[in-house]
């Protein structure tokens, strides 16, 4: 026997309208990639390498999905980020998922944006120590730059590690 329920459900975010934070880097992108040569290393050089990027929206705008090939000159590898906006809290988070350990996502980061600038930040592990992340998204100019920085000290101090600036692709 089915049961109907006397009122229709609705979802917080079907009845919320889908954020446009992230709506500038939907579509496709050339990425110039620069890694830091060395974490917590003291290290003041860095790698730079290209990419490809496409993002499209899911969750009915409450989210999207970045799709990323990377071709670092150790190897090309492809990795997803998977962002979703959380209603209640007017929050994003946004997790990364890495093709050469396919069976691990990262910790998300959680954060939103003011002014055109997204921060988001989580706790997480590194290398057996503890360490703060952060993701800063400035979404300002023609070219979107995102960056990842790292603190072993509480985010007293960070390093940042992973820089990308993005380029649309024009057809």
């Amino acid at each position: 026997m089915c049961h109907r329920p006397k009122e229709p459900l609705i979802y917080s975010n079907v009845s919320h309208p889908a954020p446009t934070d992230f709506d500038f880097i939907i579509g496709d992108w050339t990425v110039h990639h620069e890694r830091l040569d060395g974490i917590f290393a003291g290290a003041d050089t860095w790698t730079g390498f290209k990419g490809l990027s496409s993002t499209s929206k899911i969750l009915g705008g409450h989210g999207n999905l970045e799709d990323n090939l990377l071709k670092h000159p150790s190897g090309d590898f492809h990795a997803v980020a998977l962002r979703s906006y959380s209603v209640d809290d007017d929050e994003w988070s946004i997790w990364w998922l890495d093709g050469r350990n396919p069976t691990q996502l990262d910790t998300p980061v959680r954060g939103a944006f003011r002014d055109g600038i997204g921060t988001f930040v989580a706790a997480d592990v590194l290398n057996g120590v503890p360490v703060r992340v952060r993701f800063i998204w400035d979404a300002t100019g023609e070219h979107p730059a995102w960056e990842q920085a790292f603190s072993n000290d509480e985010g007293a101090t960070w390093e940042t590690n992973w820089r990308m600036t993005f380029t649309a692709v024009q057809y």
